[in-house]
Order: structure tokens, then sequence, then C-alpha cells
């Protein structure tokens, strides 16, 4: 599983009362994948720039399609400018994706649509993972949700923590094992990059709300 699809489902578990616009999740996941390209040394970044380094395929399908995308020309792209360009419309597409990769009868496409409360008692090795990561407060996945607005999860208590650390061990050296001592900085850009887009996007939202009331009251006028 990659970054982008738990924090998917991380974004998808937020009370029905907290929804994550798709605008905000197409921007966080298109971060999302960014990150793991430059965890697998896909790319990497001068200063705000993407700079593609490798052409091998991650295994992942819309990982490589993400690589794929990369500018491998001169001047390359700023991370901002990728989050706009990768972010159109990308949360359809990882539903979609999902979808057609997990097993019949898993209940995503019911997760997905919110179509009644049993989505709660789904359950598919995806989201378990996304569970996991999400419950050992990993910095990549924690730091995409923050942007979002979704609060961190609380510290498990001592009981749950000494039943789970033994799994938590086997699967933090698949993640672990790629977050080395340059993650802080280039997690920080990344997370920039996309506060910025987050914060573009949502003034674009408020000035088509003003406009739409001014319209409204241009016909409600006497």
């Amino acid at each position: 599983m990659t970054t982008p699809q738990d924090l998917l489902f991380v974004a998808l578990d937020v009370p029905a009362g907290r929804p994550v616009e798709q605008g905000d999740l197409s921007l966080a996941l298109a971060a999302a994948e960014l990150l793991d390209l430059l965890v697998a040394q896909e790319a990497t970044l001068r200063d705000d720039v993407i700079v593609p380094v490798s052409g091998h395929l991650t295994g992942d399908p819309m990982l490589d399609k993400a690589a794929a995308s990369l500018i491998r020309t001169e001047p390359y792209e700023s991370a901002e400018d990728w989050l706009w360009r990768r972010g159109d419309g990308l949360s359809a597409a990882y539903r979609d994706e999902l979808e057609h990769t997990e097993p019949a009868g898993s209940g995503l496409r019911q997760l997905f649509r919110r179509a009644d409360r049993s989505v709660d008692r789904i359950d598919s090795d995806a989201r378990r993972h996304a569970a996991d990561r999400w419950a050992r407060h990993e910095p990549l996945l924690v730091g995409l949700a923050a942007a979002l607005g979704i609060e961190e999860p609380e510290h498990e208590d001592a009981a749950a923590s000494a039943e789970d650390d033994r799994a938590d061990e086997r699967a933090d050296e698949q993640v672990d094992d790629r977050v080395d001592e340059q993650v802080d900085d280039r997690l920080a850009v990344v997370l920039a990059a996309l506060g910025d887009a987050l914060t573009e996007l949502e003034a674009v939202r408020q000035r088509r709300r003003i406009e739409e009331d001014a319209f409204d009251n241009v016909w409600r006028a006497p």
C-alpha cells in the first residue's frame, strides 16, 4: 500500500459531520504521491523544484502514472505546480483504482459512497493497513492528514499497545526503512506547498461564494 491510498482511507474514516472537500483531498493525494516518489528515490527536490531521478517502475500503478507524468526537462516544475496539475480529479481516480483492485464484496463501494452506517464494519487489507499506519502516528501520513484538518489519533492505551507492538514492528520495517534522516526536510517542503495550494483553493471558493451571493442579491432586489 502507498501513502496516497492510506491517506484516502484516513480521510474517508473522518466522521460524516466533518467531511474532507474533494478538491482538498485531491491536492493532498498528489502531495502524498510526491512524498512516496521522493522516498523511493524516483525524484528529488532542488529547493521546491521536483527533479526526476529514475524512470524505474515502482510496482504501484498509480505511482507509476505519477512518476511518468513528472516533467523531465528543465526548468522542471515546482512542488505546488505539481499539486495543481497532478491533483486534478485525483481523489476520484484513487477511489476507482481501489474499487477495481480490492476483492469483490469488500464493501469499498459502500464506504466511498457512504451509502449507510454499516461502512464502519467494512474490513479489507487496504483499510487495515491504513488504520495501522495511522495508529502508529507515521509522520508522512499524519502530516498530510493535519494539512486537511484531520486530527492526529490519540495514543493507544498500554494494553492495546502491548498487543499491537509485535505487528507494528513488522510493519515498521516496511515503512521506516524507507524513511531516512532527510524525510523531515522533504516533508516540510511538500507540506508547505500543500498548505499554499489549499489556501489558494479556499480563496477561490470564497470568491465564488461572494459572486454567487451578489448574483442572488441582484435578483432579489425590488
